[in-house]
């Protein structure tokens, strides 16, 4: 297992360099000049030039992308003008905010859209197949901030059953202890009863509005997956053996169908990661999505890289949890397959 690991990391490797490469060259290619943006506007050309030569800005590309592979292998990600902090701390602080959230619309949507996909299947033609298709379809067709925008008008203007969105917790809670950083486990751990019903009421919205993205592949693929393994000979073996159905269901058929279910929440999970930018500033939800917008505002270079290698971490991460639970499904995969 652990040269296993070691393989698929040695192999991602050239990967993340790709991405740090192209990182840097492309924020450096966008519009907007940093050392003009923090000036200011009345600021003379000599102050911008000295702000440049402050920032490392006035070398060439290739000697400032040599400095930040040195400050990397440093452990250090560069600091924000925008906040004056470093970087690797800003993500420190907020990577748990965004994963609260993905996550949380990750069970949301696995907790529908895998029941709906299997029921659909053992059921083609049924209402609840067309039911399946009709959520469907409505999901993908709504990008998730425009989704969060009407649950945010719906249920917080007009009905006043959902919080304001104000960020994780309403203004009159306090953070609780940060254990993992995840303030409904640190409240629950903590003991917090008022804290964990914040957290929780100010989650539903943002969940929702994620999850409804990804019910669509999520479904699809379960319904596919799973009429053909029905089809299948083994599965009229088991019936025709009068098993129960449940048993032919879920035991068999489901199980069979797990492998192509789990690379679609591979790919879920990417769709989360990038829906949730925009649905954090949606919601003021103060995760690395939105850091990353804000320092994309200010054309401030080290927080875009310190977010894009985050993100490719993650899918590296993701990648390699998918591979092994391959092998844990389906022992005929074999994990050096």
């Amino acid at each position: 297992m652990l040269r296993f690991i070691l393989k698929r990391l040695a192999a991602a490797l050239p990967t993340v360099f790709g991405v740090l490469v192209v990182t840097f060259v492309m924020a450096r290619a966008l519009p907007g000049d940093p050392a003009a943006y923090f000036a200011g506007p009345a600021a003379t050309r000599e102050a911008i030039e000295q702000i440049r030569a402050k920032l490392g800005l006035d070398k060439s590309v290739p000697e400032q992308f040599g400095i930040y592979l040195r400050d990397l292998a440093q452990g250090e990600f560069g600091k924000s003008l925008s906040t004056g902090q470093s970087v690797g701390r800003e993500l420190v602080t907020r990577l748990p905010a965004s994963l609260e959230l993905v996550l949380g619309a990750l069970l949301l949507s696995m907790a529908i859209a895998i029941p709906l996909g299997v029921l659909a299947a053992t059921r083609p033609g049924s209402w609840i197949d067309h039911t399946a298709r009709v959520v469907t379809t409505a999901g993908v067709s709504l990008p998730a901030f425009f989704t969060g925008l009407v649950l945010i008008y719906v249920f917080y203007y007009l009905l006043g059953w959902a919080p304001a969105p104000m960020g994780r917790l309403d203004a009159f809670a306090s953070a609780p202890p940060g254990l993992t950083g995840f303030y409904v486990i640190d409240a629950l751990i903590a003991g917090e009863g008022e804290t964990f019903i914040s957290a929780v009421s100010q989650l539903i919205l943002p969940i929702v509005a994620l999850a409804i993205f990804t019910l669509a592949p999520l479904a699809r693929m379960t319904r596919a997956a799973m009429l053909e393994v029905l089809a299948s000979d083994f599965i009229r073996t088991a019936r025709a053996s009068g098993l129960p159905p449940s048993m032919v269901t879920y035991r068999y058929a489901f199980r069979n169908a797990l492998l192509p279910v789990i690379t679609t929440l591979g790919m879920v999970f990417s769709f989360l990661l990038g829906g949730a930018v925009l649905v954090e500033k949606v919601f003021a939800w103060p995760g690395i999505g939105a850091f990353a917008i804000e320092a994309l505002i200010a054309s401030d270079y080290a927080p875009i890289q310190g977010f894009v290698l985050t993100m490719a971490l993650l899918y590296v991460a993701l990648n390699l949890v998918i591979d092994v639970l391959y092998g844990v499904i389906d022992p005929r995969v074999g994990l050096e397959a």
